[in-house]
């Protein structure tokens, strides 16, 4: 019998696809968005509260209202993502990786710029004239776990906070970012499911997406980070966050003349900082998971 084994042949995928991942930002549209140079930028001058005065009298001298001022900054951070496609890798593959490497490098600088806002949701803030004294998130902004996930009472009580602190409602977008976990907490709320607890305030659902309730938006994101064992929720008015961008995503290919063949390099990078430009724009609801 002939022996065709020497007539085999391996033969390669002709298609690529990137593996389940987060695919650049979720975030970003969701906050206000500066360009800056220099070392630190100012994204926000704070003026704070005063109160006008009744007049007891004619002609009485006026009196200053001494408005406290103060000013809200953020520094740049640097970002970085490479790979190498060798020749020896272009003989031997039926596509070329290149624009799946583009779409890699994308994909996860985009979920840099997630993470730096969500760094910023509960850091340490800077302020003053030169950024010199640090600002804290504060305990009042923040609702406890509770022993439970997300619930219709953590919302409400979200957003009573923001109504207690005069967040404009009516222009300022509520935002809510949410995990799989807390979003199926709140499919679970009886509040949400049932129609004779919404009334006229109804959950609008895509597909069984919440997306919007309680005038919260809700935004989906597995990157939130945890308190203990708590996952820390953030809901905000969207000129609560800052995102400032010293250098936008930008990818590039070329030729690396220092190695062996001039193999080809795809390099992405972007330089961003985050930061709170008031506290009382945003709360922090600590969520259980199970």
């Amino acid at each position: 019998m002939t022996d065709f084994s020497a007539q085999y042949r391996i033969e390669f995928a002709k298609t690529a696809s990137l593996l389940l991942q987060q695919r650049g930002s979720k975030l970003r549209n969701h906050v206000m968005v500066g360009s800056h140079k220099g070392e630190g930028a100012s994204p926000v001058d704070q003026y704070g509260v005063t109160e006008a005065r009744e007049r007891t009298g004619r002609a009485v001298p006026k009196e200053s209202a001494n408005t406290p001022v103060d000013r809200r900054w953020a520094y740049p951070r640097f970002f970085d993502w490479s790979d190498i496609v060798d020749n020896i890798d272009l003989l031997q593959t039926a596509s070329d990786p290149q624009n799946p490497l583009v779409q890699a490098c994308t994909a996860s600088l985009g979920r840099r710029i997630d993470d730096e806002i969500i760094r910023a949701f509960f850091a340490d803030a800077r302020t003053g004239k030169q950024g010199g004294t640090t600002t804290s998130f504060p305990a009042g902004q923040q609702i406890t776990a509770g022993g439970v996930g997300l619930t219709f009472e953590k919302l409400r009580a979200a957003k009573k906070i923001l109504m207690a602190n005069e967040v404009d409602l009516a222009n300022d977008p509520i935002i809510c970012v949410v995990n799989s976990v807390q979003h199926d907490a709140l499919l679970g709320e009886i509040e949400i499911t049932s129609a004779d607890y919404n009334g006229g305030d109804r959950p609008v659902l895509k597909e069984g997406i919440i997306t919007r309730f309680l005038g919260i938006e809700f935004v989906h994101c597995e990157r939130l980070t945890l308190s203990g064992a708590n996952r820390r929720v953030p809901i905000y008015a969207k000129s609560g966050m800052h995102l400032g961008i010293w250098s936008d995503v930008a990818t590039d290919i070329g030729p690396r003349r220092d190695l062996e063949g001039n193999p080809m390099e795809v390099t992405g990078s972007v330089t961003i900082g985050a930061t709170r430009t008031e506290e009382k724009k945003v709360v922090e609801v600590l969520c259980t998971e199970s």
